[in-house]
């Protein structure tokens, strides 16, 4: 026999057999027939290549993406909670405080302003001729209520200074019982004034014409007044139609004669005035002719009526 023959059932060693030295590609202690599974791309039997991951002290090379954390996302507001928010608690600086406070004081001064303008709209809107008007008739009333003062003062006086105070009195009663007969048209008059013809061929004046011409007189001064032979009082009213006027009820015929005692420097220029009463009744056709005198007779007497209702509230 030949002594180089193996025993039988051993089965020879064959390269790469783990175990055995020498054997490269695979470690030892892997079991005995474990066939790695194929890579894509290789075919079976072959050992796929292994990746080899860079040295992380290697320079140049790409750090690994670190996970990202979850975080909670905070809740979305509403547009009400976020102007909420933003109004309440309220942030105020000092400057916004001073800001403030300068526009609190503009927006007081312009309302003033404009609250003063509001008075002025009814002159602004007036024509010249009636600002003239009105100046003169606050002109001549300024004037009145000084010598009225005046007078008042002298009176004073003179009840202080007259030895015999009840006789002084009792004059000065008379003297203001004149005074009042005349205003109340119980007493004649006489005295400076005008004399106003308005002379109405055509029928075209109205007694509102009329009434305006009295009153032009009264705001200029007049003391005592007399239309035709109609004494005019503090009632006195007029009525009727053009052509057809009456005056407290009694008819009066064209021409209309005002008979006014007063100061005629304010008198005239109160009824020549532009657009005053001489301009409008000469719009309608008729004539206004006025004209100074030094002594007017108001001699149309009112009787002495005693009131129904009103008393004396002195004792």
């Amino acid at each position: 026999m030949n002594s180089e023959n193996k025993p039988t059932g051993e089965t020879p060693e064959t390269p790469g057999t783990p175990g055995t030295p020498g054997t490269p590609g695979k470690p030892a202690g892997e079991p005995s027939g474990a066939t790695p599974a194929a890579t894509p791309g290789t075919t079976p039997g072959e050992e796929a290549p292994r990746a080899s991951l860079p040295a992380p002290d290697a320079p140049g090379a790409p750090e690994a993406p670190e996970a990202p954390e979850t975080a909670e996302r905070p809740q979305q507001l509403t547009g009400r909670q976020r102007l909420a928010a933003g109004l309440w608690p309220p942030r105020v600086t000092r400057a916004q405080l001073v800001v403030a406070l300068l526009l609190f004081g503009l927006g007081l001064g312009l309302a003033i302003q404009v609250a003063s303008n509001n008075d002025d709209t009814a002159l602004r809107g007036a024509r010249q001729e009636d600002l003239v008007r009105i100046l003169d008739e606050l002109d001549n009333r300024t004037q009145r209520l000084e010598d009225e003062r005046q007078r008042l003062d002298d009176q004073r006086t003179e009840l202080e200074n007259s030895s015999d105070q009840a006789e002084e009195a009792r004059k000065q009663t008379r003297e203001k019982e004149q005074q009042l007969g005349i205003l109340a048209g119980t007493v004649a008059a006489q005295g400076p004034g005008i004399t106003l013809t308005v002379d109405d061929a055509n029928g075209t004046v109205t007694p509102d014409m009329l009434l305006d011409a009295l009153q032009e007189l009264r705001a200029a001064g007049a003391e005592a007044i007399q239309v035709n032979d109609v004494r005019v009082v503090a009632g006195t009213f007029f009525s009727g139609t053009g052509g057809d006027v009456q005056v407290d009820g009694k008819p009066v015929r064209t021409p209309y004669s005002f008979k006014v005692i007063g100061k005629p420097q304010d008198l005239e220029p109160a009824l020549n005035i532009p657009g005053g009463v001489v301009q409008t009744l000469e719009k309608e056709q008729a004539t206004a002719t006025v004209t100074r005198a030094e002594k007017i007779i108001v001699d149309a007497l009112r009787a002495a009526k005693r009131p129904d209702y009103a008393r004396s509230s002195s004792r």
